[in-house]
């Protein structure tokens, strides 16, 4: 395959929210505004140290604004931007596909396994 500089600015992108957490937050997010805790209970087995590297991730990258709030005690809240929430269309149609295709996709590895010799122990 030819290296196309088109191709490595693609997965730069893709890179930024192919990681275990960042369509989960995104997809969190699109069900509207947050709080931190709130997204927190919601994404299923992030740590509070993973969620906060996400969302600074996804904030850097433009994908989520966080709002501060001058209260006692200080409330924040995170949101996505127009970029996340297109990016969370695109994510959604992906899903989408792969759940129609799930049964395809299960009956290829069946086949494929059962095809294989088994590894060498």
């Amino acid at each position: 395959m030819d290296h196309h500089p088109a191709m490595c600015q693609a997965r730069e992108v893709l890179d930024l929210v192919a990681d275990k957490w960042s369509l989960y937050v995104i997809a969190e997010l699109g069900q509207g505004t947050r709080r931190f805790n709130e997204l927190k209970r919601s994404v299923d087995g992030i740590s509070q140290r993973m969620l906060t590297v996400t969302l600074r991730g996804l904030e850097r990258n433009g994908l989520v604004t966080r709002t501060i709030y001058p209260v006692v005690p200080p409330r924040v809240e995170y949101e996505l931007t127009e970029l996340g929430r297109m990016l969370l269309k695109a994510a959604i149609d992906l899903i989408t596909w792969a759940e129609s295709h799930l049964p395809e996709i299960h009956e290829a590895r069946r086949r494929y396994d059962t095809s294989q010799p088994p590894l060498p122990s």
